[in-house]
């Protein structure tokens, strides 16, 4: 394994954990708090339907993503899939040989079976920031390119509630063969603050969520845990965090934001959700 992947493993909890644990247990346990580190790739393997989420931000060299010893696996898709969405500037991944440009909020899906997958800036003073989704495959299938204008696009919220928001759909069933993995990106409108309202959970998938474009001196609040007996995680720009299937996740910041959304489980279903009306929320 190559010295620029830097991975850790986080164990399932159950909902009884969360309830008595200390602000920074719960952050010790669903917090990523470094996703993006400069000339390295950055892993965090969740026993939380075996998904990996991380960050790859090649500079003077590019990054090879390799197998980690969690997989006991040859190479890193040996038996799993890939999703990648650049949150930063022009960038090209490359799958065994063939060279994808990812430009700004694009994203590449690739199959099972690649063998060799690496990461490259086009300018290292202006690194490409690649986000990765992994989950565990059944089949391969081809390695796509999705652009913004790929995407399946779905407006939701409104002004009046304050969360008037745009998703993006970009890996998903609908868009590119897949066998888990779902991702996509959604972006709130000038003046909305909350994401993903009315909660909901969805006990067939897990979920990440990976907030980025947070000014400085800004947060995001991060609502998780049962509906009946919420906890919070503060949050900062270019960071991530693991959500139970037992578990709602919204958040609401202090200033503008996008969120990059992935998941893994038993479906591929996007509205499989149980709502969860605002007022019996707790």
């Amino acid at each position: 394994m190559s010295d620029s992947i830097v991975y850790e493993t986080r164990y399932a909890t159950g909902p009884e954990a969360m309830a008595r644990a200390s602000t920074q247990e719960l952050r010790d346990t669903f917090l990523i708090p470094e996703v993006m580190v400069e000339g390295e790739i950055r892993l965090t393997y969740t026993h939380f339907d075996r998904l990996i989420a991380g960050g790859a931000v090649p500079t003077d060299a590019p990054l090879a993503l390799d197998a980690i010893d969690p997989l006991k696996a040859e190479f890193f898709l040996e038996r799993r899939e890939l999703g990648v969405i650049n949150v930063g500037q022009a960038g090209t991944v490359t799958v065994d040989g063939t060279d994808y440009a990812i430009g700004h909020r694009e994203a590449l899906y690739v199959g099972r079976g690649a063998r060799e997958v690496s990461f490259a800036s086009d300018d290292a003073a202006r690194p490409a920031r690649f986000y990765l989704n992994s989950a565990p495959a059944h089949a391969g299938y081809p390695t796509k390119k999705i652009s913004r204008d790929d995407a399946e696009v779905v407006e939701a919220g409104a002004a009046e509630t304050s969360n008037k928001r745009t998703i993006r759909k970009l890996i998903v069933a609908s868009v590119v063969d897949v066998c888990q993995l779902q991702m996509g990106m959604t972006e709130l409108a000038e003046g909305s603050v909350w994401n993903t309202m009315p909660a909901h959970t969805h006990d067939r998938r897990m979920e990440v969520y990976f907030y980025f474009d947070v000014p400085e001196g800004q947060a995001v609040c991060h609502f998780m845990g049962p509906p009946d007996q919420t906890r919070h995680l503060w949050m900062a720009n270019e960071q991530a965090v693991i959500s139970p299937p037992w578990s709602v996740h919204a958040g609401a910041g202090t200033g503008s934001y996008t969120f990059i959304w992935g998941m893994a489980g038993e479906n591929l279903d996007y509205g499989d959700m149980d709502v969860v009306d605002v007022p019996d929320l707790r």
